[in-house]
């Protein structure tokens, strides 16, 4: 949780404002790059950054000034998105600004497309503009697909690894927009909110990534906006990675939350296989109350610091699970509030353990949430996300549909003034959207016209919107299966952005964070000066995080090791050694030389830049010109008197 003093800076340097409270620059370090506001300034000056962007967008749409097939832009080697256009594109920051080239065109793209959420005026327009412009809609689809081509190719293609990350990647630019300048933001966010899955997938964003999740690039304490190396990646000295400032890193603060929410889970499953029949609270149930209490003051805290831009499905899900918990414990409390032979008592004990046993799938499916770090449930989630949203079409016809009917139905039993059958046609209705309709009630219901009027609602559902339901999953499934490897990737990414977007200066992983709330915060952080106050929680998360520090040491001290000779070795940091690598470099060179080996496998190399088609056409306009040229010698040496006879 951030430091509530270091919120709150006393604005003394503006005239007529001396004394003012304001919201200083420690928004910055709490918020999303898109809920913050000017707090940090551009890297370039946003005018010449949206110089940049403009001229790219010209070069796109100079490029691409019609509709074409997407696979024409994306094929390996494409005729449209050259090297040549590849390397103008790189130019257009000049050397001055080059490092700004990837960002200016993920702003192209959103120019083009509008941005997935509209978050802002600016992603406003992109949307707007494939509203008005619909005819066009295609071409600028294919003009975003070649900004984002065009943006890998130039990650990929920089060899300076530093350089890419620190001046590519992390650091932000603004542009202006409406006469005003936008909030910084790097490549690295704007391209996993536009969820650009190409610049994603490629190898050095994914690198940068994976460089941010085992926190070898950490936010600078002085700049929080400013990614640095950590500078003991390569100390082999145990002690030194014992270092509670290492929860940080997401890969730890995941292991942390993951193992609090299995731990949660074996208190809830304690709990609901031991009922106290007296209603009296045990120390599992006890424990398990004041988990949900820290989860809640977590969502709590994190609603407050980012906004109503963190919430989401599964904040949606959680609070869900804490309310039908907290409903629990309060119905325990009530009936501990009765004698014990007080039948309100029993009463209030078994609707406390009702909830409880209620909230059980959802303790099961919350799991969910940080399993997604593995392949096969990062692919499924993605494939339920994409699902929820396809439903909502089903649901907008569904629900047009069953108010017609039901207004029918309700029609026909207002008929006596009694209206004595509204819960029996709900739960009609209700039936057979669940396809399992009952047409027996309906015989002597308004006949002919109610069962006649049945039999066309369950038609309507079950044989048309459930098999629009059902075509709609497929597609989604489908879209998602076939490119599960890059969505895992932008999954990923968000869950990491996640841990560095908003970062905490102490991390208290929920339930730790009652312990910085009730022992920290509140009885020291108000009066105890900075540097006491910031000692203190570092002895507290050390004895805290004490046995996981122990665990991640020791992976760090061999991941030191590991980096140490790769470094001896003259490669990356994060380089591993295959099985085809067991010979030396002289060994391999001095077998491919014995044979030629070599030069016979550039013999064979086949020609994967150009198909065999332009191949062709290249040999043979070879051997037209070869014969132009020998009739033109020919010509001339007839001309000459040199060859006689008869042509």
């Amino acid at each position: 949780m951030v430091h509530w003093r270091r919120f709150f800076t006393w604005d003394s340097h503006r005239g007529g404002d001396s004394g003012r409270i304001h919201l200083g620059d420690e928004i910055g370090q709490l918020l999303p790059q898109h809920t913050t506001a000017h707090q940090f300034p551009s890297t370039f000056p946003a005018v010449e950054v949206t110089k940049v962007a403009q001229r790219l967008k010209f070069l796109i749409e100079t490029t691409i000034p019609v509709e074409l097939e997407e696979a024409r832009v994306t094929r390996p080697h494409s005729a449209v998105v050259t090297r040549k256009v590849v390397q103008l594109a790189k130019e257009a920051g000049g050397e001055e600004y080059k490092a700004c080239v990837v960002f200016a065109l993920l702003v192209c793209k959103k120019w083009v497309c509008g941005d997935h959420f509209l978050l802002s005026l600016d992603d406003f327009q992109g949307w707007l503009r494939l509203i008005l412009e619909l005819w066009d809609a295609g071409l600028h689809d294919v003009q975003a697909t070649a900004c984002e081509v065009i943006a890998k190719a130039l990650i990929e293609s920089e060899q300076d690894q530093d350089y890419l990350f620190q001046e590519v990647l992390l650091k932000r630019y603004s542009i202006i927009y409406g006469g005003e300048v936008s909030t910084p933001s790097n490549a690295v966010e704007r391209a996993a909110d536009l969820h650009a899955l190409r610049v994603i997938s490629s190898s050095g964003y994914q690198k940068c990534i994976s460089y941010l999740w085992r926190g070898w690039l950490i936010q600078s304490e002085e700049d929080p906006t400013v990614f640095i190396p950590y500078k003991n990646k390569a100390d082999t000295n145990y002690w030194t990675h014992f270092n509670p400032n290492r929860m940080r890193a997401p890969i730890y603060q995941n292991w942390l939350q993951m193992s609090m929410s299995i731990l949660f889970l074996a208190l809830y499953t304690e709990a609901i296989n031991t009922i106290n029949p007296r209603g009296d609270l045990d120390v599992v149930e006890g424990l398990l109350y004041i988990f949900t209490l820290g989860f809640i003051c977590d969502e709590l805290s994190k609603i407050w610091k980012v906004g109503r831009y963190y919430i989401g499905f599964w904040n949606a899900f959680n609070v869900t699970l804490y309310s039908l918990l907290t409903v629990s414990f309060v119905m325990r409390v009530i009936a501990l509030g009765h004698p014990p032979d007080d039948g309100k008592r029993n009463k209030f004990n078994q609707l406390g353990y009702n909830f409880l046993a209620f909230s059980a799938p959802m303790f099961w499916v919350r799991l969910l949430l940080y399993l997604d770090t593995f392949r096969f449930f990062g692919a499924m989630l993605v494939v339920l996300k994409v699902m929820m949203k396809e439903s909502l079409i089903f649901f907008a016809l569904l629900a047009v549909v069953a108010v017609g009917f039901l207004q029918g139905f309700i029609g026909m039993d207002n008929l006596d003034k009694t209206k004595d059958a509204t819960r029996f046609i709900l739960q009609a209705m209700a039936n057979s959207v669940m396809q399992s309709p009952d047409f027996s009630g309906f015989e002597n219901f308004a006949p002919p016209f109610g069962i006649v009027l049945y039999y066309l609602f369950t038609f309507v559902i079950m044989v048309l919107l459930l098999n629009i339901l059902i075509a709609l999953y497929n597609s989604a499934y489908t879209d998602i299966t076939d490119n599960s490897t890059d969505e895992y990737m932008a999954l990923f990414t968000q869950k990491t952005l996640q841990f560095v977007r908003a970062p905490d200066e102490n991390v208290f992983i929920a339930p730790f964070n009652l312990i910085e709330i009730f022992f920290l915060v509140l009885p020291f952080e108000w009066w105890l000066p900075s540097d006491q106050y910031e000692h203190l929680n570092v002895i507290v998360m050390a004895t805290i995080y004490s046995p996981l520090l122990l665990i991640t040491a020791f992976l760090e001290t061999r991941a030191a090791h590991r980096v140490v000779h790769n470094r001896g070795c003259g490669e990356a940091d994060d380089d591993t050694h295959e099985e085809w690598e067991v010979f030396e470099p002289e060994d391999r060179e001095s077998d491919f030389a014995s044979c030629s080996w070599r030069e016979r496998v550039e013999g064979v190399r086949p020609n994967i830049e150009d198909d065999l088609a332009v191949v062709e056409v290249r040999a043979l306009k070879e051997e037209v010109r070869t014969l132009k040229e020998a009739i033109r010698g020919l010509t001339t040496r007839k001309e000459r008197g040199e060859v006689k006879g008869e042509s």
